[in-house]
C-alpha cells in the first residue's frame, strides 16, 4: 500500500545537529520502500489560490500561518501503517519537526490496467486492427526497433510502420507474451516483456521471432498510454557463462 509522508519543518527548531537525509533516502530506496520524493521551496514562495463567486483569489504565502510547514514529501510503499510509521520515525527531520503519514486511496489498479492494455495490443495484432493498436499509444510516442529505419517518432509514423509491417505478412498474426513484468510509480510505469510473434510472410516463408520489449507508460487522464517502446532481439554471442 502506498503512503504519503509529509515532511514538516519547524521555523523555531535548531537543525544544526540534524543528521543528513541522504542515508535515509538511500536505505529506503534500496529496500524498495521509498518510491520517490522531493524537497519543497520555503512557504514564503508559495501561492494560495481560492475561487469565490467565480473569481480567482490569489494570496502570496502559505494557506495557514504556522511555525510548522511542509518542507517536502516522500511516497512510501509499505505493507502496513506500522511499517510506514517506522520508516517515518527514522527520517532525520522527525527529530526536530514532524512527519505526517497518510495512506493513499486504494480504489485503482494501475498494474491491472496496464496488463489489460497489453491484452489490447495482442487483440489488435491478431485482428490486424491498426486503429485499436494506435489507441494504446500516446501522440508523441517514441518506438525504437532493432531493424534500422523502423524507428518511429509520433503516432503518425507508428501507424505507417504498422501498415507496412502488416503488408509483409498474410493470414493470422500471433502475439504470445511469454513473460511480462510491470513496475508502477504514480503517473509513470515500465514493463519488461518477452514476446513471440508468428505469422506467414507474403513470400510464403514462416515468421517466428521472439523479441524483448521494454515499454514506458504515462497516466493520461483516466487511462494509461504507451509513450516509449524499445524492441530488441536476443543475441547469443556463443559465450558460456561459468556459474559457481
Amino acid at each position: 500500500m502506498k503512503y504519503m509522508l509529509l515532511v514538516c519543518g519547524d521555523d523555531t527548531a535548531d537543525a544544526s545537529g540534524m543528521a543528513p537525509v541522504e542515508p535515509w533516502v538511500e536505505e529506503l530506496g534500496d529496500r524498495g520502500v521509498r518510491l520517490h520524493g522531493h524537497r519543497l521551496r520555503l512557504p514564503a514562495e508559495a501561492v494560495t489560490v481560492r475561487v469565490r463567486g467565480g473569481e480567482v483569489l490569489r494570496t502570496d504565502g502559505p494557506f495557514a500561518e504556522t511555525k510548522e510547514y511542509v518542507a517536502g514529501f516522500d511516497i512510501l510503499e509499505c505493507d502496513t501503517m506500522e511499517e510506514a510509521i517506522e520508516a517515518a520515525a527514522k527520517h532525520p527531520v522527525a527529530s526536530i519537526g514532524a512527519m505526517e503519514v497518510r495512506p493513499f486511496w486504494e480504489d485503482e489498479d494501475p498494474e491491472g490496467e496496464i496488463r489489460r492494455l497489453d491484452d489490447e495490443l495482442t487483440r489488435a495484432t491478431r485482428e490486424r486492427d491498426i486503429d485499436l493498436m494506435a489507441a494504446c499509444y500516446a501522440p508523441d510516442v517514441e518506438v525504437f526497433h532493432p531493424m534500422s529505419g523502423l524507428e518511429q517518432h509520433g503516432i503518425d509514423a507508428f501507424r505507417k510502420a504498422q501498415e507496412w509491417w502488416f503488408s509483409t505478412v498474410t493470414g493470422p498474426v500471433s502475439r504470445d507474451v511469454l513473460d511480462f513484468r510491470v513496475r508502477v510509480d504514480e503517473s509513470v510505469a515500465f514493463s519488461h516483456a518477452l514476446v513471440r510473434m508468428r505469422a506467414t510472410l507474403t513470400t510464403g516463408e514462416p515468421l517466428d521471432s521472439t523479441v524483448r520489449v521494454t515499454t514506458g507508460y504515462r497516466a493520461a487522464g483516466d487511462r494509461w498510454l504507451i509513450v516509449h517502446q524499445h524492441l530488441s532481439v536476443p543475441f547469443d554471442a556463443g559465450v558460456e557463462e561459468t556459474r559457481s
